[in-house]
């Protein structure tokens, strides 16, 4: 019972989190256009949050781990993000508008990661990744996702965009909010004969395969994270169905997460990586030929509880077997450095011209062929741990 409630500030903060992130992520693209901006300056803009998260990840995990303050830096970038936020009410011009997201951005990009790690030895059953335990948090995050991606798009539908940045401060409000509620734990530091190198496990061929899945797999979501809305306002979707669709993806991802321990003991974790690539390449080839058909784009959508939700516990998993202790919280830091920054910038600048020179469209096929490397660097993290049947 203390465990739980030593859990339920973190739900919190994820359900806070990902209620930013529900409605910012979506309405991003389609704010800027609403401000007059090109698809290249869109798709440098939205790049910016990536970016951060080249460099701002791993400084605030090493700082982390070697602090042992995982809750107070959650705070202070709270705080922080929650200050930059305001600077959207102004406009000064795109280089202005790249500052303010660049700053902001800086102190929430690290934000999961930082949480996951402070609370990896609660969602922990005898040393193991407990995939129940961490479901009934992380689901929480998914249902502020949902909430959000809804309530904003029939808002802007009815009242415009010119809100967007009040709705920015109001949820990034609630996010400095919960990270004040957290317990406020502080882990040992190591002494400095105690230092680990986080070296050693990065030469490991099996860590190297599994990064480079997860830089594929995430990369091929760029076509969903940055240009979704904008592709689906181009085939003649309404903000209000383009949040329908995103909520029908984040409905079956909370879906996954409340019964995941059903599911995950029945194959590897290296297996539900190579099913999660197989279920993006369907995905996205459904997104790319299909997307004005209704049904096949919903059922792409459903595909998000494997793309997204499973594939996402895994990594977690596997990033607590490969990075556990005193390399937590730089293990998490590289997730999202390898997962979420490198895709980023090169998925949304790369997809930026792609879509200027070629269309939206382009934008998906290009995306169908990094699904399919990913596939094949899965099932080579599988094959590793499984060489008698390769």
């Amino acid at each position: 019972m203390t465990q739980r409630r030593q859990l339920l500030p973190f739900a919190a903060l994820s359900a806070s989190y990902f209620a930013h992130i529900g409605f910012f992520n979506p309405y991003l693209p389609l704010w800027l256009k609403d401000m007059g901006l090109g698809l290249f300056a869109i798709s440098l803009l939205t790049s910016v949050q990536a970016a951060t998260r080249l460099f701002a990840p791993y400084g605030w995990g090493a700082l982390s781990d070697h602090t042992g303050e995982r809750v107070k830096l959650l705070r202070y970038g709270a705080t922080g993000a929650l200050l930059c936020s305001v600077g959207l009410w102004f406009d000064f011009g795109l280089w202005w508008l790249a500052a303010v997201l660049l700053l902001m951005f800086t102190h929430t990009s690290s934000m999961m990661s930082l949480s996951e790690a402070a609370m990896a030895h609660l969602v922990s059953q005898g040393g193991a990744f407990d995939a129940r335990r961490y479901g009934r948090v992380r689901v929480w995050g998914s249902l502020g996702f949902l909430v959000t991606v809804m309530a904003a798009g029939v808002w802007f539908e009815h009242f415009g965009m010119q809100h967007f940045p009040a709705w920015t401060v109001l949820t990034l409000l609630c996010v400095t909010a919960s990270t004040w509620a957290l317990p406020d734990l502080k882990e040992a530091v190591a002494l400095p004969h105690e230092k680990v190198s986080v070296l050693p496990v990065l030469r490991q061929r099996q860590v190297q395969w599994f990064f480079a899945a997860l830089f594929f797999h995430v990369l091929s979501h760029m076509g969903i994270y940055v240009f979704f809305s904008l592709y689906l306002d181009s085939v003649g979707y309404s903000k209000t169905m383009i949040g329908l669709l995103w909520a029908v993806s984040v409905g079956l991802e909370i879906g996954w997460f409340y019964t995941q321990s059903r599911w995950l003991p029945r194959l590897s974790l290296t297996a539900w990586l190579v099913v999660c690539a197989l279920a993006m390449v369907l995905r996205l080839g459904l997104t790319a030929s299909s997307a004005s058909v209704l049904g096949l784009l919903l059922l792409a959508q459903a595909l998000h509880a494997l793309t997204f939700a499973a594939h996402h516990t895994v990594c977690i998993a596997l990033l607590s077997h490969h990075f556990p202790g005193r390399l937590r919280g730089r293990g998490q830091a590289l997730y999202t450095v390898i997962g979420y920054g490198f895709p980023g910038v090169l998925g949304g600048l790369a997809g930026g011209a792609i879509s200027v020179h070629y269309g939206l469209s382009a934008v998906y096929w290009v995306c169908l062929a990094m699904s399919v490397l990913a596939t094949g660097c899965a099932w080579r993290v599988w094959r590793g741990q499984h060489p008698a049947n390769s």
